[in-house]
């Protein structure tokens, strides 16, 4: 079932979304490349949960700054600003708990086959909207 799209430079893997559990959560794993950035948001009607498996994840959450390591994890609560960034010189690897389900959606909607297509930003906006995801800044710009 396993679904793979690029998505604002990261490669983005559905292991499992509301058609496997329910709706109950999202299982993606994420590959970032050096210098990937999310942009600043929040998500308003779920958690986020991170746990990094290779490399390590810059998080911004809130007024608070943690970097993780492999073996690591975060919860982000719902309507938390936040940002992820991987800034070492090697990539990242990580698996996202997002619940319950709805992350999942806008990386199926939004992403991409190709790493260097743009995505649809007009379309990431509607369905973001849609799961009340806010963006609240663009990519890279919340150091």
């Amino acid at each position: 079932m396993t679904q793979s799209f690029w998505l604002l430079g990261a490669r983005l893997n559905i292991i499992a979304d509301h058609t496997t559990t329910n709706g109950q959560y999202d299982l993606i794993e994420g590959y970032f490349p050096p210098g990937t950035q999310t942009p600043l948001h929040r998500h308003t009607r779920y958690s986020e949960q991170l746990y990094v498996l290779e490399g390590e994840f810059t998080i911004w959450a809130g007024e608070n700054k943690f970097v993780l390591s492999a073996g690591e994890s975060f919860l982000i609560s719902p309507s938390t600003a936040h940002a992820i960034g991987v800034f070492s010189n090697q990539s990242a690897r990580g698996l996202v708990v997002a619940a319950p389900s709805s992350f999942a959606r806008l990386i199926a909607a939004v992403g991409t086959q190709d790493k260097t297509a743009t995505p649809d930003m007009a379309l990431f906006e509607r369905i973001s909207a849609e799961i009340g995801d806010e963006i609240l800044s663009p990519p890279g710009a919340y150091l």
